[in-house]
């Protein structure tokens, strides 16, 4: 059997379907042993495991070890690690190598993009919408600012300084907006501060801010397929994409009960799984159809199943899956990922590394000020909640990734929205255990003990 190059339109030669199979699996093999690696190592350091599959993915990725590698990037056939090891142990030809190489590698981005949907419909199905209405106006606040003011002063720096086109500069200044819940009430649980009311904003902001940014991605992306940047069409999207969310959680309202009858019939195995992933997709598609982006789709899908009883059972069934995949995406990010244009050593990198430098303030800065958008609330820590607000983390990744898959970032940009991801998500947890001391109480259980 043969596969030819129906995914692949600038190669003539076919390519022997179990070579493409091989070559896949090789992938995939390198790819969660990257993943895995990667996340334990993180976790020791009490660092999210995402930001390890990232660094991971940098390690066998087009920086390091050339195991995993995509044209995209440069790369040829000849420096994939993958590819040069089926050349010495079966029959695959030179001829025929690029081919496998471009095929390869369409499979894999195709895994990829699959991954960050299902993520996306994971964290819409981790979304509760009435804890995020019971926030109060002081998460609304804080994390409208702290979407708002990185992303101006991200774009408008980007542009003025370092002379970057008006798509690439408003795309890189969208993936300064997010927040990363995750990392954040990891540290604000593991100092008993969750439940206090810097916590509560924090959480409730974060929350917010994954909302506000998924539309402001799904807005950037779209207009980096046009190419240019249309007034109109920046309105249209942004309507577009916030009706589609509405939309999402009313049709929640009179779909939820049908959802769980339908799977309260289904006697087979996928019986809530399988109706489940069908809705997702085919929000997905929807969002994709009306010019917004797959993933708003999937989130949205996910809000609705929110409300459902069968919520809890269904993040159970969804948690196995998303293992499998997700990796993929984020391990693929970190491969994709050239780190040597940062080299300060080479004088024309150092336009790169000082976008880097740039990227890494804004992120900071941008996310402190929250803290100080906090009204009627005497001796709040504000501080606290402008450090709680810095993690990028998986979200960043996920704006970075979009961002590769439709080629709109040059290589140094990429690069340095990577490196300020993973500094704002290692500087993050020993921030907020520097601004956020000890509680009294706890302080006096430990003298107690002793």
């Amino acid at each position: 059997m043969y596969l030819s190059s129906s995914l692949l339109a600038a190669t003539t030669e076919p390519v022997e379907t179990s070579l493409v199979v091989a070559s896949v699996l090789l992938s995939l093999v390198v790819i969660y042993f990257a993943s895995k690696i990667g996340g334990e190592i993180s976790n020791r350091f009490g660092l999210p495991p995402v930001l390890g599959e990232l660094v991971g993915g940098v390690v066998v990725g087009i920086s390091a070890l050339h195991l995993l590698v995509f044209p995209e990037t440069g790369a040829e056939s000849s420096s994939s690690l993958i590819i040069r090891f089926l050349q010495t142990t079966t029959s695959l030809t030179p001829e025929t190598a690029d081919s496998l190489f471009a095929t390869q590698s369409e499979v894999i981005t195709v895994l990829a993009e699959l991954g960050v949907i299902i993520l996306l419909f994971e964290i819409g199905l981790e979304s509760n919408l009435k804890d995020l209405m019971a926030v109060g106006i002081q998460a609304v606040v804080v994390a409208c600012v702290g979407v708002v003011v990185p992303f101006a002063a991200g774009t408008a720096g980007l542009m003025i300084f370092f002379g970057i086109p008006a798509v690439p500069a408003i795309f890189a200044g969208a993936a300064l907006t997010a927040t990363s819940i995750g990392i954040t009430s990891k540290v604000l649980s593991e100092l008993g501060r969750l439940n206090s009311r810097e916590g509560q904003i924090i959480l409730g902001a974060a929350v917010i801010d994954d909302i506000l940014g998924i539309i402001v991605l799904a807005v950037v992306a779209s207009l980096a397929k046009e190419g240019t940047v249309d007034v109109s069409q920046v309105i249209y999207l942004i309507i577009s994409a916030t009706a589609f969310l509405l939309g999402a959680i009313a049709l929640g309202n009179v779909f939820n009960k049908t959802f769980v009858s339908v799977v309260d019939v289904l006697k087979t195995r996928g019986e809530l799984v399988i109706p489940a992933f069908i809705f997702a997709f085919i929000m997905a598609y929807i969002a994709d159809i009306i010019h917004l982006e797959a993933i708003l789709g999937a989130f949205a899908a996910g809000l609705v199943l929110e409300e459902t009883d069968k919520r809890k059972e269904l993040q159970k069934q969804i948690l196995p899956i998303a293992d499998m995949l997700v990796p993929v995406f984020f391990v693929t990010v970190g491969a994709k990922t050239d780190l040597s244009v940062l080299n300060p050593a080479i004088p024309s990198n150092r336009e790169g590394l000082a976008m880097a430098i740039f990227l890494i303030t804004v992120a900071i800065i941008g996310k402190m000020v929250t803290g100080l958008t906090v009204f009627g609330q005497p001796g709040i820590n504000r501080m606290a909640i402008g450090v709680g607000m810095i993690p990028r983390g998986e979200v960043g990744l996920v704006f970075l990734g979009i961002g590769s898959s439709i080629d709109i970032l040059s290589k140094p940009l990429e690069a340095a929205i990577i490196m300020m991801v993973i500094l704002t998500t290692f500087l993050a947890p020993p921030l907020l255990r520097f601004v956020f001391p000890t509680p009294e109480s706890d302080i006096e259980e430990k003298i107690a003990a002793s």
